[in-house]
């Protein structure tokens, strides 16, 4: 008897030693699945502001955020980045004229490499760049146009700009998903002494070849995580000269503020680099002299701390010559200008415009005796007669800006529109649709 009770009372520890591992197995497995099931809501929260997944699509004729006279792009399957995650009312699509009262960047007359990536195909690396890395063309959602995803460490190298005149303004618009962590690395750009086409992709690259130039970079965010950071650095012969960063608060992924345009201007030696409306840089001894500048690189320094983190360009714009406003219009008689931009099948202004057009009120300030007629002219997407009222539209846009913004008297200035009647460039290239796509003032 004594025996059975040892027996049973054994089996009782073991039944209960049993139960116990298979509640604890059950309590784990709740746990892992509750775990798994978090991981995939946060996963799903970041995909959907920028994912990586994007199917092939056949090139869409219209361009990017600065055509100013096509129809917006719907998102396709290829859409990465969800901007109804990212807080667009600090961009500057939205941003009014009067934000960038303090903003004198005015670009350059004549563009001569323009980058929207329109004829490119989904999914793919374009086939102008190369890259030691990977990329790929994506759409972004609620954004216009086509745009380029690098997501890793990497040097990204448009190989068709070749030439770096003494003055230039090279401008481009990034995009970040939100949250953005502070130790991935910052977007760097490039401009440097070049290598015959060959463009060398180590990242000691500088010292070892000597070479000169300045790299311009932005992070969506900085260490308090109030803001973002941009830094600068000058090169000569390999060595570093000048060197600086700053905090900002027009890029940061904290708060939403996760797209913005870059403007650089160089004039010989001098570099200004503005942020949106915000001018963080003017150094006058940025650029070495005496320096042929003709390569221009997109640098990704190392791997990115999260693998959600990744950058958006698009809207890359190179134009020479200085405008001489004041010359052409009373001296010549015409003055012309690409640096008024409007919104996508739109006759809004963008406030990036500011200093075009402040530049052109200084002018008819000076001279009060000047009347001037103003005339829009668009390239040739879309159709003809919407063209045409566009530019109308538009032509008047900028009288009502002069006059509103910078008291301008209305009884001197007229409007017309020209639509795309009056090309000065050619329509299948997109270097050739910007140049078009123009205000010209014409003194009467």
């Amino acid at each position: 008897m004594k025996k059975l009770l040892l027996l049973l009372a054994f089996l009782s520890c073991c039944y209960c030693a049993m139960h116990a591992q298979v509640l604890k197995r059950v309590l784990n497995n709740a746990k892992d699945k509750a775990i798994q099931k978090a991981n995939e809501k946060v996963d799903r929260a970041i995909d959907n502001t920028v994912d990586g997944t994007g199917k092939k699509k056949t090139p869409t004729k219209n361009g990017g955020a600065d055509n100013t006279n096509n129809s917006p792009n719907k998102p396709s399957s290829g859409t990465v980045a969800d901007s109804s995650k990212t807080n667009d009312s600090t961009a500057t699509n939205s941003s009014s004229l009067i934000t960038y009262s303090k903003y004198d960047f005015v670009p350059g007359e004549k563009i001569v490499a323009y980058e929207d990536f329109s004829q490119e195909a989904i999914g793919d690396f374009p086939a102008k760049w190369n890259t030691n890395s990977s990329g790929e063309v994506v759409t972004a959602s609620n954004q216009q146009g086509h745009w380029l995803m690098v997501p890793k460490k990497g040097r990204f190298v448009p190989m068709y700009m070749t030439t770096l005149p003494d003055n230039f303004t090279f401008e481009y618009d990034v995009i970040c998903n939100e949250k953005f962590s502070y130790y991935s690395p910052a977007l760097d750009l490039f401009f440097l002494t070049g290598k015959n086409g060959k463009e060398t992709f180590e990242y000691s690259f500088i010292p070892l070849e000597k070479r000169s130039g300045v790299k311009i970079g932005v992070h969506p965010t900085n260490g308090a995580n109030n803001g973002g950071s941009t830094h600068i650095e000058s090169f000569e012969d390999g060595a570093s000269v000048i060197k600086n960063e700053v905090n900002t608060i027009q890029f940061n992924s904290v708060n939403g503020k996760t797209k913005l345009h870059v403007s650089i201007w160089r004039q010989t030696q001098r570099v200004r680099v503005y942020l949106n409306e915000e001018k963080v840089f003017d150094l006058p001894r940025a650029f070495p002299a005496d320096k042929i500048y003709s390569t221009v690189l997109f640098d990704i320094w190392t791997d990115m701390n999260n693998e959600k983190d990744r950058f958006l360009i698009s809207n890359i714009k190179l134009a020479v010559g200085a405008p001489d406003t004041r010359n052409k219009l009373i001296t010549e008689g015409k003055f012309v200008t690409r640096g008024i931009l409007f919104d996508v099948n739109s006759d809004k202004i963008k406030p990036e415009s500011y200093g075009t057009l402040k530049d052109i009120a200084n002018v008819l300030t000076e001279n009060a005796g000047v009347k001037v007629m103003i005339i829009g002219h668009t390239d040739s997407d879309g159709d003809d007669n919407s063209n045409l009222d566009l530019s109308k539209r538009r032509a008047e846009s900028v009288k009502n800006a002069l006059v509103q913004n910078f008291s301008i008297d209305a009884s001197r200035l007229q409007t017309d529109g020209k639509g795309e009647t009056q090309p000065v460039d050619n329509n299948n290239t997109t270097e050739g649709k910007a140049n078009n796509r123009r205000v010209e003032f014409v003194k009467m």
